[in-house]
């Protein structure tokens, strides 16, 4: 809800609040979206920098590695890793304690999280443990290559994620953490189950129902910290909806049934968006719909003329719902509310 101080002035008329209250009520109403806007992130000059150069600084140290890096050996490469990280959480504490930026806290924090997998690469390859490996992967290859010999990284770096977690409370560092979940269960996927998959059939599947529990993680998440202004389920609904849109969408069906089925997959994500406020269900939702559309004009009915008219009248029949649930929607949201348990309607009531 936006608060401006003209309806400030509508409740002191209406003898809501008396005429005196405006102003001191008006400044704490500023005072503190003032500082909640400085610890929530958003679309902001400040807070674009803050993530443009806090992912630029994660991403020289992860994805745009090159292969010079391995002429630091082993040894060089721990140091490197180690040295940074310290200093990342010399600056974490700084920013924390001294200023109170949570937002760059965050971000540095994270960096830290991210140079697990070289600080444990690099004491791997000191300790020899890649010497009598027939084809000796570079760390570069860690985010591009499925490889079960990464899984120790990744084990780390989840530890590393925890331990930061628990001393910060920071929400930005549950994002290597969700991607590192992403990179396990990739590189398990051919450990576990003893077979190469040519054609990533398997991944994908395996990429579906982990995204879907990652999902489930996130709502847990999610209604264990409603109570809080900090949000920690948002990175572990962004990764899981990825994984799990993205696993369902690359499943091969010659049956219409199946795709009518994936059209229902993507409204329902599109409703649960609508519940849990959570825009990244609607906008992947959307975009399966709009597919699946795409789908039934081009092979289904590619020389039907009445296409078109159908999908116009469906367009129209749905903005004409809109309209009637806004007519009911106080009566129509309690009595949906009233069916669902106390912690999850509580985290509803609050989101909405």
């Amino acid at each position: 809800m936006r608060i401006h101080r003209g309806l400030l002035q509508q409740a002191s008329e209406q003898g809501l609040i008396s005429a005196q209250q405006v102003q001191p009520l008006w400044d704490f109403l500023a005072e503190h979206e003032r500082r909640q806007a400085h610890e929530r992130p958003g679309f902001r000059a400040t807070h674009i920098l803050y993530y443009l150069g806090g992912m630029i600084a994660i991403g020289a140290m992860s994805l745009f590695m090159n292969l010079g890096w391995e002429r630091f050996g082993g040894w060089g490469l721990f140091g490197i890793a180690l040295a940074y990280g310290v200093a990342g959480l010399a600056l974490t504490e700084y920013l924390l304690a001294r200023r109170q930026l949570q937002i760059p806290a965050g971000i540095t924090a994270t960096f830290v999280v991210v140079l697990t997998p070289l600080l444990v690469y690099g004491l791997q390859v000191g300790l020899g443990w890649w010497a009598d490996e027939g084809r000796h992967q570079a760390y570069r290859d860690y985010h591009t290559r499925v490889d079960w010999r990464w899984v120790l990284m990744e084990l780390a770096t989840l530890a590393s994620g925890a331990v930061l977690l628990w001393r910060y409370r920071l929400p930005f560092l549950l994002m290597p953490v969700a991607v590192t979940l992403w990179y396990l269960s990739m590189d398990l996927t051919p450990f576990v189950f003893q077979a190469q998959d040519q054609s990533g059939e398997l991944r994908k599947l395996v990429s579906l129902w982990f995204g879907l529990l990652i999902v489930l993680l996130a709502f847990w998440v999610d209604v264990r910290s409603r109570h809080q202004t900090r949000d920690y389920a948002f990175w572990l609904y962004l990764f899981g909806v990825i994984a799990f849109w993205g696993g369902l969408s690359l499943q091969q069906s010659d049956s219409e049934l199946s795709k009518f089925f994936y059209l229902c997959i993507n409204l329902a994500m599109i409703a649960v968006g609508a519940m849990l406020s959570r825009r990244v269900f609607a906008v992947f939702g959307a975009l399966g719909a709009a597919g699946y559309l795409g789908h039934l004009a081009h092979a289904i009915f590619r020389d039907s003329l009445m296409f078109p008219f159908v999908l116009t009248l469906i367009g129209l029949g749905l903005v004409g719902l809109g309209i009637l649930w806004q007519r009911h929607e106080a009566r129509l949201s309690a009595r949906l509310r009233s069916w669902l348990p106390r912690a999850v309607r509580e985290l509803v009531e609050r989101r909405g």
